[in-house]
């Protein structure tokens, strides 16, 4: 019977190590740089630093897959540094998986069932770019500009600095502790309300549109064009700048912070 119940623990054992893998990385970033961290399956959830370095863990887990068959690399620029999953290149993609800095960035998993998710501390001052497409985006209590996106699951970000978030299948939630963006700034879903709530002293030019759903300012309007309970092209103090803020099915509440 005890042999019988070391082998099943063995086996246990044997499981979890092929199932679930850690990734951990540590390192300073310069205040006004930026932090990416880009994943595909898994949940991205970044809190502030308590120090002056930035800390990204991963884990990764999987029913059928192997989980070293994904990669988590590390590439430095000019910018800052970026942290993607990479993904194994499917036999018949047009473009091999990759890390890259910025927007550019090609992940396919086809049918990969690899979850990465990601726990990201960043320091106060550098800015942050957090990216998956299945699973929870959330930025909460930090000191940089935050530029967040899923597109199966909600986004949920505060700072200090500016913001900009998108999904399609989930909720935004973001509070941000600057109002002088320049052009424009974006939030944008398709099933899923948005709130956003913004200093008291603003001005922008405001674009608001949902299909099933209604649209809440607490901020007064100079309306510019046509008005109506889901649609609304206004001017928000001085204006100037460019709040655009578009759901399908959902509600859409611009807030003061208190």
């Amino acid at each position: 019977m005890r042999t019988i119940m070391t082998a099943a623990a063995l086996c246990l054992a044997a499981f979890a190590t092929a199932t679930a893998q850690d990734f951990n990385w540590h390192g300073r970033i310069a205040a006004g740089k930026r932090l990416e961290v880009k994943g595909v399956s898994g949940d991205v959830r970044a809190v502030l630093a308590s120090g002056a370095e930035a800390v990204v863990n991963a884990r990764k887990h999987a029913r059928r897959s192997d989980p070293d068959d994904v990669e988590i690399k590390v590439v430095q620029s000019d910018e800052g540094v970026t942290i993607c999953a990479v993904y194994p290149t499917p036999p018949r993609a047009r473009e091999e998986n990759s890390c890259e800095p910025g927007d550019r960035w090609h992940s396919s998993t086809d049918n990969n069932d690899v979850v990465v998710d990601f726990e990201v501390q960043v320091p106060a001052g550098v800015e942050f770019n957090g990216q998956t497409v299945n699973g929870e985006m959330s930025a909460e209590g930090l000191k940089g500009d935050v530029k967040a996106s899923t597109v199966n699951g909600s986004v949920r970000v505060s700072t200090t600095g500016l913001a900009e978030a998108s999904t399609v299948n989930g909720s935004i939630y973001a509070e941000m502790g600057r109002a002088n963006w320049n052009d424009e700034l974006e939030f944008s879903t398709v099933n899923g309300g948005i709130t956003l709530i913004l200093p008291g002293k603003l001005d922008t030019e405001l674009r608001a549109s949902t299909v099933n759903g209604e649209i809440d300012s607490d901020y007064p309007l100079m309306i510019t064009g046509k008005f109506g309970p889901r649609r609304l092209r206004g001017t928000i103090g001085a204006g100037g700048r460019t709040l655009n803020l578009s759901t399908v099915n959902g509600e859409i509440r611009l807030k003061k912070s208190t």
